[in-house]
């Protein structure tokens, strides 16, 4: 087992004892034991749909599913990662290839910018690390578009690291069952920190975030199920109060209208060059806004300035 620079359980403990009167450090490891052994207890029969990637432990594929993840809807995530694994299977198989394969392979995910930046980090990883995913979290941090909870995600489910992971659905657990209030980050990750049991990262942070998407739900929690009811402060309040969840640390909130956005503009110019190069004139129908385009060109400089198209010698767009 391995343990994240500067992330010891003992520290995490001190700071959530020192930092703010959220739980004492008895109470904190009392509730991390507690969604433990609900997570142990769940198995094999967990409600949640079969994850692929929590059989594996190879660092590349946890990492690949954790960006495939990112505000994408599992269902989609989960064909997707095994033809992305089938044509990348390690991050050299990546770095290898040219930035539009993988941009081809992506095809269905949307937020095409996360496979240009899993194609530069498996590229740095290469260069970096001889192709080895790092385990130590300033390294992961390092890589390009690697954020926090991604980080900490590959070296819980990796490495199985005691450390905590902060997704949404662990931060509503955190905000409404441990601390009654809306965390601010440093709050969140120090208080889930402080709840992995010792040498359970991996088992700890898959229960927790299954608490968060099974019985902590966003919308009518299903409090007779859970583990930590009879702790959690914002039940103690029979739920009266506004939830503590919103506008808490790692708590996702509503995202904007996607249909007629420049969001649904860029990824329908993607997904076209997938089947080839586009001339000037067919982009602005391409996008969706025959009648706009200047907006349809506005859309191109910016695919252009993130690298996720280029133009060639003929002037046509394609993927670069």
């Amino acid at each position: 087992m391995t343990r994240a620079e500067g992330t010891s359980l003992a520290d995490g403990r001190r700071r959530v004892a020192g930092a703010a009167p959220i739980r004492s450090p008895t109470q904190v490891t009392a509730i991390g034991q507690a969604i433990d052994r609900w997570g142990t207890a769940q198995g094999s029969n967990s409600r949640r749909p079969e994850l692929p990637w929590r059989s594996t432990r190879d660092p590349w594929a946890v990492l690949v599913s954790e960006v495939m993840a990112q505000q994408t809807q599992l269902a989609r995530v989960v064909p997707a990662y095994h033809q992305f694994l089938a044509a990348f299977p390690t991050p050299e198989a990546c770095a290898s290839a040219a930035l539009g394969q993988v941009l081809r392979v992506w095809k269905g995910l949307g937020y095409n910018r996360r496979a240009r930046n899993l194609h530069h980090a498996a590229t740095a990883i290469v260069s970096d690390h001889d192709g080895v995913v790092p385990a130590s979290l300033d390294a992961l941090l390092a890589l390009p578009g690697v954020g926090g909870y991604t980080a900490r995600a590959v070296l819980a489910f990796a490495f199985d690291s005691d450390i905590g992971v902060v997704d949404t659905n662990a931060g509503r657990v955190l905000s409404r069952g441990v601390a009654g209030r809306a965390l601010r980050p440093s709050e969140a990750q120090s208080l889930v920190d402080a709840m992995v049991p010792t040498g359970h990262g991996w088992q700890f942070g898959q229960a927790l975030l299954d608490l968060g998407a099974l019985v902590c739900v966003a919308g009518e929690p299903l409090c007779p199920e859970c583990p930590i009811v009879r702790r959690c402060r914002w039940a103690a309040r029979s739920r009266i109060d506004p939830d503590p969840a919103r506008g808490s640390a790692g708590v996702s909130g509503a995202q904007s209208t996607f249909a007629g956005s420049d969001r649904q503009g860029r990824g329908r110019l993607v997904d076209a060059l997938r089947n080839g190069s586009l001339s000037p004139p067919q982009v602005a129908s391409v996008t969706g806004w025959p009648d706009d385009p200047d907006r349809a060109e506005r859309i191109v400089a910016g695919l252009i300035g993130d690298g996720l198209m280029v133009r060639d010698g003929s002037g046509n767009l394609c993927l670069p």
